[in-house]
């Protein structure tokens, strides 16, 4: 998480730029680059949405494309929620590394280990699932164990126990469940969370930063996407998330 960090430091920043394009290609195209160009000074980190891309005819080229834009001081996370073992895992995790350019992705954790370690490249960053941010009719992550905890809570000790042996390795964790968030925080003192759910689908940014922040005012990357992406002015909308996020840190970094 090194070049994360150094990201945070400098623009004393945890704001993430979720990139969900939508709307034809030149629309699209035009409208990445001006939302790169005018969040990029305040952006911890840039996340494409890799479906947003591959549900395009020259999606694969748009998204390098994209990634080549993004200065070289900010991590590129790619949200691919990859989740299959072995040498198909390792292929994606080649697509996401040598091919996207990509600093991170996203892994559903489901299959276990063998879906994680593949990502888990030096000098790179793997965000597990672990609480998401939607809120389903049955829940897979909410259901208990025997042995005590949800299923959420296995995640997260796994990703924690990884991260001690490879580094580099944070969760998932909405902010439309700010206990969640809490809980999280408790099972993973020293992890990064990648944090959507703030804005449209109802998380309270406050209560999320109050919940899983570190004592070093840091450790939890805020995403936006349709906010930022809707914006007549992406520049200022992201100038005042951070500032709101800001306001509710203990420690500016």
């Amino acid at each position: 998480m090194e070049k994360l960090t150094q990201r945070v430091q400098y623009a004393n920043c945890l704001l993430c730029v979720g990139l969900d394009p939508v709307g034809d290609d030149a629309q699209v195209a035009r409208r990445l680059a001006e939302v790169i160009d005018q969040t990029s000074e305040y952006a911890a980190a840039f996340k494409p949405n890799l479906a947003f891309f591959l549900s395009r005819e020259d999606g694969v080229k748009l998204l390098r494309e994209t990634v080549q834009r993004i200065p070289e001081s900010i991590p590129v996370i790619l949200d691919g929620k990859f989740g299959d073992i072995a040498n198909t895992a390792d292929h994606y995790a080649k697509f996401a590394y040598d091919i996207v350019g990509a600093d991170g992705v996203t892994v559903n954790p489901y299959m276990g280990d063998d879906a994680i370690v593949p990502f888990a490249r030096p000098g790179k960053m793997v965000f597990v699932l672990a609480k998401t941010s939607n809120k389903p009719a049955h829940s897979l992550q909410d259901v208990a164990l025997t042995r005590g905890g949800s299923l959420s809570d296995c995640a997260a000790t796994i990703a924690r126990k990884l991260d001690e042996q490879h580094g580099g390795i944070g969760l998932v964790v909405g902010a439309t469940n700010a206990e969640a968030v809490a809980r999280m925080r408790r099972l993973t003192p020293e992890q990064w969370f990648l944090v959507p759910g703030v804005g449209a689908q109802g998380g309270d940014l406050q209560a999320t930063l109050k919940a899983g922040l570190r004592a070093d005012g840091s450790g939890l990357l805020i995403n936006t996407s349709r906010a930022l992406w809707q914006a007549a002015d992406a520049d200022l909308a992201a100038r005042e998330l951070v500032a709101q996020i800001n306001q509710f840190r203990p420690v500016s970094v």
